[in-house]
């Protein structure tokens, strides 16, 4: 008895597909993108960290910070989502975000976080967590490459956007 398999057409819009195959094609484009980021790949595409960023987060309806941890050749160490708030904030401890950069010896970091708002547009308080961030990692000579903020509308890069 051969086995059947049923494929997702790829020229197919999101309210073509029944909710299992969007279920399938979000978990396919996942594992994708974490094969692309896992610890030992080099950092070397932005739209892909960018896609791999929006698939993590845009299904919260909570903000989550998650950090991805990369050695002094943009490696990836790893990937931690590290505070869960609620709809319209998280608590992000600086103190945290170094012992965990200090435990996994990290030379560079890139934050992010989602709106579950869908608007990435950054806050004050985005943009000041950032800096305190910042200022905590550069005495440890770790530097902050990016701040992403993923909504449903986009995302918003400090990097490209001169806010970092």
């Amino acid at each position: 008895m051969t086995k059947m398999r049923k494929t997702v057409r790829l020229n197919a819009v999101p309210y073509d597909l029944n909710p299992i195959e969007q279920n399938k094609v979000i978990t396919l484009a996942l594992n994708i993108l974490t094969e692309r980021h896992t610890p030992g790949q080099a950092f070397t595409n932005p739209t892909d960290t960018i896609k791999y960023l929006r698939l993590k987060l845009s299904a919260y309806k909570n903000e989550v910070f998650c950090a991805i941890f990369l050695d002094n050749r943009h490696r990836v160490l790893g990937f931690e989502e590290l505070f869960f708030g609620t709809i319209n904030g998280a608590s992000v401890h600086p103190r945290v975000v170094v012992q965990r950069c200090m435990s996994i010896n990290a030379a560079a970091v890139i934050f992010a976080h989602n709106h579950p708002s869908g608007v990435s547009e950054p806050s004050h308080a985005d943009k000041a967590i950032t800096n305190r961030l910042k200022d905590a990692l550069e005495i440890l000579d770790v530097r902050v490459l990016d701040h992403i903020v993923v909504g449903a509308e986009g995302t918003t890069s400090f990097a490209e956007t001169g806010l970092l």
